[in-house]
């Protein structure tokens, strides 16, 4: 079992073992697609904390599965369930949250970190964008100016600048299990924010993104995927949800099949191979 279930009285914990990097392969979403309807079923779970066994929180997409026919339930659609859940998710984050694995972070309402968690957003390494609401939702969380810095780079922050920013709500030591119910139960004392994906984000002016775009364009170097990356954030700022969402989700496809990311990508498994 790729998912299990357990409870701490009235918080369940929902664990993810899918060895070595609990990578976001189709068994593992339809786990937690399931977990999702099992739990919201269960009358005493007041909430849910999301772990990872193992060395590391999930660590972004199966990248085995790359280049192949995507099977559903789509990261996108496992997102949105998640935030959309009738019990409040906690992400109880170690290791290394990263690409899905972030963007599955968001979804909760909640999200708690080992002080020597890295949380980011590293696709535009590989030619693409994030996509799975990762260009919509963390300028929600964090900001326009933070998610450009985040996204277009590719570069993952430790806990505590995940904390000052905003992506995570709390830095932990200690048990990360214990620390997450403990924080589950002082969460649901209080009014529960909104899901960020109903967060608003401060659009800035037109001359601020231009001064974005010429900087970014001069570090890329000719790469197409951070500039599209702004693209997509600038969209998820100053247009509606839906729109941001299908703008970064036909982004994030058209560059997938493309010859800079099919290049990128054959780097990426050689230095894996070596």
């Amino acid at each position: 079992m790729v998912v299990n279930i357990t409870r701490d009285g009235d918080i369940a914990v929902v664990t993810v073992d899918n060895p070595p990097v609990n990578a976001l392969g189709q068994a593992l979403r339809q786990g937690l697609w399931d977990a999702v309807a099992t739990l919201d079923a269960t009358a005493d779970v007041r909430a849910v904390v999301l772990i990872c066994a193992g060395r590391t929180f999930i660590a972004g997409a199966d990248v085995t599965e790359f280049g192949k026919p995507p099977v559903p339930p789509h990261l996108p659609d496992l997102v949105d369930r998640i935030e959309g859940a009738a019990k409040p998710w906690v992400a109880a984050i170690h290791g290394s949250a990263l690409g899905g694995g972030l963007e599955v972070a968001m979804g909760c309402r909640f999200r708690v970190a080992l002080e020597t968690a890295a949380l980011g957003l590293p696709e535009v390494g590989l030619g693409i964008v994030p996509g799975a609401s990762g260009t919509v939702r963390t300028p929600r969380l964090v900001g326009a100016a933070a998610a450009v810095e985040l996204v277009t780079t590719g570069r993952p922050v430790k806990a505590e600048r995940a904390r000052a920013m905003g992506l995570v709500d709390a830095v932990v030591t200690g048990d990360l299990r214990t620390a997450a119910v403990a924080f589950a139960r002082t969460a649901l004392e209080a009014p529960l924010p909104l899901p960020v994906s109903a967060r608003p984000v401060t659009a800035p002016d037109a001359a601020w993104w231009e001064d974005q775009h010429a900087a970014i364009a001069a570090r890329a170097k000719g790469e197409l995927a951070p500039l599209r990356a702004l693209d997509c954030l600038r969209v998820a700022a100053e247009r509606s949800l839906a729109e941001a969402l299908a703008h970064e989700r036909a982004t994030f496809l058209a560059l997938r099949g493309s010859d800079q990311a099919a290049a990128l990508r054959h780097i990426f498994f050689a230095e894996r191979a070596a």
